[in-house]
């Protein structure tokens, strides 16, 4: 029985992810900048529910929940807004607007998750961030945090719920970052 890695989340639209590139870029050239690790454009999302390994026969169950919970959620706005920090391990970006609305979609995905079979950790509340750089260890993110404490993205509107799947990064290639791919998703509202 082979497993799969997956997490739900909210995927911003290219517009939303190059505006901000945009101002993430000049960040990489801040003293310490080189130490953190960046992630990419392409892994960047707002996590709805961590499954972690998750057997593929609990898939099909998994897929029904996760669109009834898509189905019974309207379509809302979201943007792109300012930044954070988890200590010193974690930069964020946040986000604003229909953050009710996202966070019951969180709820959702992972009510599926456990109705479908999945093991999740402890519910706690959710906390929309998009994560732009890791530490390995503690940093002193605050000089990162307040050059993007003004950010305001361009709104857009969030109508899709993403099943996505995590290929872990190959171990002793420096750099290296994991690799999501969306192996599912379904509309909201519909």
């Amino acid at each position: 029985m082979s497993s799969l890695r997956l997490f739900v989340a909210v995927l911003p639209p290219d517009a939303a992810v190059q505006e901000l590139r945009r101002a993430v870029d000049p960040l990489r050239s801040l003293p310490g900048a080189g130490n953190l690790r960046w992630t990419g454009t392409p892994s960047w999302h707002f996590t709805l529910a961590f499954l972690g390994a998750v057997d593929e026969e609990l898939l099909p169950e998994l897929d029904a929940r996760l669109a009834r919970a898509a189905h019974h959620t309207d379509a809302f706005p979201l943007r792109i807004h300012g930044a954070g920090r988890f200590g010193g391990r974690a930069l964020w970006a946040g986000a604003a607007g229909a953050i009710d609305t996202l966070r019951l979609l969180a709820e959702r995905a992972g009510a599926a998750a456990r109705r479908a079979g999945i093991p999740m950790e402890e519910h706690r509340r959710y906390s929309a961030h998009l994560t732009l750089a890791r530490s390995r260890t503690d940093a002193d993110l605050r000089p990162y945090v307040e050059a993007l404490a003004d950010f305001e993205g361009t709104p857009w509107e969030v109508g899709e719920l993403a099943l996505v799947r995590s290929n872990l990064p190959v171990a002793g290639v420096p750099g290296e970052q994991p690799r999501y791919e969306t192996i599912a998703s379904w509309p909201l509202g519909h």
